[in-house]
């Protein structure tokens, strides 16, 4: 693979397009999320699907990821129809909406920022596999932890502050400070009028169902060996305040239930998001 130094994905972000694409080969239809680009970005060793993280022990966190990742495509869907054509990618990793789904996505602009190394990466992946770097589609580098605010380099890359837009932040804020979390509120709570700002957040551990716990508290402890330890918890009332201190007009918290309830009903395999894991904030101005 091409580019050497700090220009390679984020382990949690290869982990996230493996568990998508293991949904896609390994769990029975109909298909929550059909996402297999991510797996050709990250080209893998053959036998990845034998990694201890793809384990079956490792289910309910892969219901959880397809969960969250459905909901904010169907959320950009129904923003889309309602006029809204700009969607920001808080901490993008290695999403496929741009490739995915060029019929939606060629209608919008996209901005996926990212940190620089893993965003050089990924666009060196994007022209290898004769995907290009489509004019709709703005890779804008940015480091979350400097208290900068992601507006300067937005708005250089094109986007219109004045215009409404949906921004989402999907398994990025478990690594971050309180304060990053607060001042990526605050920015998205200045967006233009009917923005939609969502983002997962992870509740603490202790809340967590009994059966689950040790498949997070693991997670957790690789997050910390790897560097990017888990330091952000919040209860949903408290995220719900965070959201309303921040400036946004209308707050809401979707559990995991109701994205269980939406999304795997019906499901045979006993695939299903935890309860009181990585749920959502949905917050408009």
């Amino acid at each position: 693979m091409s580019g050497h130094h700090a220009a390679s994905p984020d382990n949690t972000a290869v982990r996230t397009a493996l568990w998508r694409a293991l949904h896609v080969h390994a769990d029975a239809p109909p298909l929550v999320f059909d996402d297999t680009i991510g797996l050709m970005l990250a080209a893998p060793e053959a036998d990845w699907h034998k990694r201890p993280d793809m384990s079956p022990f490792t289910r309910p966190f892969r219901a959880s990821i397809l969960a969250r990742a459905r909901f904010i495509e169907d959320l950009v869907a129904e923003q889309f129809a309602q006029g809204v054509s700009q969607y920001v990618i808080l901490g993008a990793g290695l999403d496929t909406f741009a490739q995915r789904r060029p019929e939606l996505a060629a209608r919008m602009q996209i901005f996926e920022i990212d940190q620089h190394g893993p965003q050089a990466w990924k666009r060196q992946r994007l022209l290898e596999l004769g995907f290009g770097i489509p004019a709709f589609l703005h890779l804008v580098p940015f480091d979350f932890e400097t208290g900068a605010t992601w507006w300067e380099p937005l708005a250089a890359a094109g986007f219109a502050t004045a215009q409404p837009a949906i921004v989402a932040s999907t398994g990025v804020s478990m690594y971050l400070t309180r304060e990053a979390i607060m001042a990526t509120l605050r920015q998205a709570a200045a967006l233009a009028p009917h923005s939609t700002f969502a983002m997962s957040f992870m509740l603490p551990i202790d809340m967590l169902d009994a059966d689950i716990r040790p498949g997070v508290e693991r997670a957790a402890a690789g997050a910390r060996q790897s560097g990017t330890p888990f330091i952000s918890f919040f209860t949903p009332p408290d995220m719900l305040a965070l959201a309303r201190e921040a400036g946004f007009r209308e707050v809401q918290h979707v559990c995991a239930a109701t994205l269980a309830e939406r999304y795997f009903a019906g499901r045979t395999d006993g695939l299903r998001p935890p309860r009181n894991s990585e749920e959502l904030l949905v917050a408009k101005t």
